[in-house]
């Protein structure tokens, strides 16, 4: 089976419904063409580096999915360039390390999880150890 992963930016101007719509419709028309969609990134709305269509923001949504044949993709890809409420789109075929890189992102072995929970741990590790005792010099003169 081959996977690939495929990102999209929506339109910031439309509604919050419309722009989960979009998203739904994608991962529908996949779905139609026969591919098994693996996980549905929804990474929220976000800066661009430059104007899309004097938009300077928009929603950013990634899909990874897999199929046994792709002759389909082409007239997937066409049918995301007719869609008005996407600014931009990119496929990309995932190789194994591509495939192994997002099921350890997902399962929150790297990326921002990951540093979330090293960081609780060292805190933790912090709180646990406990301050030195301060010991009377004059007392144990005597």
């Amino acid at each position: 089976m081959r996977h690939y992963e495929v990102t999209f930016i929506v339109d910031p101007v439309l509604s919050g419904d419309e722009v989960k719509s979009a998203a739904e419709h994608i991962q529908n028309e996949l779905k139609g063409f026969g591919a098994t969609v693996v996980a549905v990134d929804e990474m929220g709305l976000r800066q661009l580096a430059y104007q899309i269509n004097k938009r300077s923001s928009g929603y950013y949504y990634c899909i990874e999915f897999g199929c046994t044949v792709a002759d389909w993709l082409t007239k997937f890809e066409l049918n995301l360039k007719r869609d008005e409420r996407l600014l931009r789109f990119l496929t990309v075929k995932l190789d194994k390390y591509g495939i192994k890189y997002n099921d350890d992102k997902r399962n929150g072995r790297v990326g921002k999880k990951k540093k979330e929970d090293e960081a609780a741990a060292t805190a933790a590790a912090v709180e646990t150890v406990s301050a030195p005792e301060v010991v009377d010099l004059d007392v144990l003169a005597d």
